[in-house]
């Protein structure tokens, strides 16, 4: 009976410690759901839940790496400020529609003939379904080397996001460029066409030549855009930009320089004409002129001289240069090409000159420079030519007659694109007609302002 009794009590016992122990049990597993259980999540760094991949894909917000497209690099350019100091630029395409990254680690290398004499990292913004600037300014390299290559490195996005909207969600609706030629300036009005605040916006404008080079860009921040309004901002650079974009919405301003010295009334063709053709050829030029560009006339044979000054009254330029004869004393005096050139400087870099009109200087010879005693008038020449070009003037040399020495032609020119040899005065007319199509290209330039912002981005959650 007692060995019955004692089974009994240790059956009871053992189930009183079941039932404490799982109280006890039930207790600590609630503390520790309420205190360290972490439910599968898209931000955990594991794979669970309905994921696709680790924190991505499924029911998360991040999407996947491997299901998008990688950024690929459209071009990289930089664009020199002053010596040593340059600014970089690369066109980024995304060509996912809605995927997007607000972290793209990049790496600008400023190289010079294969080595790398800057390097600038840095991360940006990549929105989805189109092609997108990276801006990087001042960058100085070392020993103020010159920069010949840029290349743009890009590490892999790790975070891709879904995106609302892209490109479209900021326009240009107004574009001015002014001041091309001295202090270049561009004026934006920006519009953000959503119906919701656009913050913290990223803008860059990059001009591009006829040829569709880009030139140079620049880059301004806004702090915000309300819904469906408009902002206006402003680039600016240091330089002039009017000698590389020659698109007709940059006006010019020509000097036309005309050899009269004796030697150009039997010139140019069997038997030798007269300058009076020459002349008309040069004529017709100016009359081709744009209405908003500007025109000077100056001759040059012993002397040289401002005969009309830079105007914008073409009609009576062009009859001016149709009247004008060569000195009979000139039959045996010199041909003073430096002086010629010094009056073009002058002449362009005068109050005359439009600001934001580019410079260019067109001129005829049909030989040599020549002077009294022993002056090496050609060096000079070609030296006075230099300092032209270096001051962002451009230097269109024309070679009249079959026994032009094409080599001087050729250095005094800007480029040797823009050396030009008429044989004969019948081929003037083509060759000044080939100079005014070179001088601007007709339609607007093209300036792309691209805006964006993170904000668009959804949140991780």
């Amino acid at each position: 009976m007692s060995t019955n009794i004692r089974w009994w009590a240790v059956g009871r016992r053992i189930q009183y410690g079941l039932g404490f122990t799982s109280v006890w049990v039930l207790i600590g597993a609630l503390v520790f759901y309420l205190n360290f259980y972490q439910p599968p999540s898209c931000l955990d760094t594991m794979m669970n839940g309905k994921e696709t991949g680790v924190d991505c894909g499924g029911s998360c917000v991040q999407i996947c790496a491997a299901d998008v497209l990688p950024p690929q690099i459209v071009w990289t350019k930089s664009f020199e400020v002053v010596e040593g100091q340059y600014n970089a630029v690369a066109y980024i395409e995304n060509a996912n529609q809605t995927a997007a990254t607000p972290e793209l680690a990049y790496t600008f290398q400023l190289l010079n003939n294969g080595q790398v004499v800057a390097e600038r990292s840095g991360t940006t913004i990549l929105p989805p379904n189109s092609v997108y600037p990276i801006f990087e300014g001042r960058i100085f390299t070392a020993e103020k080397a010159v920069v010949t290559d840029t290349r743009i490195i890009l590490e892999p996005a790790q975070l891709w996001l879904p995106a609302s909207v892209g490109r479209d969600q900021f326009r240009s609706i107004d574009i001015a460029l002014t001041g091309a030629d001295e202090k270049p300036r561009l004026d934006v009005e920006i519009e953000n066409t959503e119906l919701v605040p656009a913050e913290n916006i990223e803008v860059v404008a990059t001009i591009f030549s006829e040829a569709g080079e880009p030139v140079t860009a620049s880059q301004t921040f806004i702090e915000d855009i309300g819904p469906r309004s408009t902002k206006q901002i402003i680039f600016t650079w240091p330089n002039s930009i009017a000698k590389t974009v020659k698109s007709c919405v940059i006006p010019t301003d020509v000097t036309v320089a005309i050899d009269l010295s004796g030697s150009m009334n039997n010139d140019g063709g069997e038997p030798p004409q007269p300058v009076t053709a020459a002349l008309e050829a040069a004529s017709a030029f100016v009359n081709d002129l744009n209405e908003n560009d500007r025109v000077a006339v100056i001759t040059f044979a012993s002397q040289a001289g401002v005969v009309t000054e830079l105007t914008n009254l073409h009609g009576a330029v062009a009859n001016g240069i149709r009247g004008l004869t060569i000195d009979p004393l000139e039959e045996t005096g010199y041909t003073n090409t430096v002086a010629a050139l010094q009056v073009a400087y002058d002449e362009l870099n005068s109050n005359r000159h439009n600001l934001d009109a580019r410079r260019v200087l067109v001129i005829l010879t049909d030989g040599l420079p020549t002077a009294a005693g022993d002056a090496d008038v050609i060096t000079a020449a070609i030296e006075q030519a230099k300092v032209l070009s270096e001051n962002d003037i451009e230097v269109y040399a024309i070679g009249l007659g079959a026994g032009v020495n094409q080599q001087f032609i050729t250095d005094i020119a800007s480029d040797a694109t823009n050396a030009f040899f008429a044989p004969t005065i019948a081929d003037l007319e083509g060759i000044y007609a080939e100079i005014t199509s070179s001088l601007c290209t007709a339609g607007p330039t093209k300036i792309d302002v691209i805006a964006k912002t993170k904000a668009n981005f959804a949140p991780l959650r």
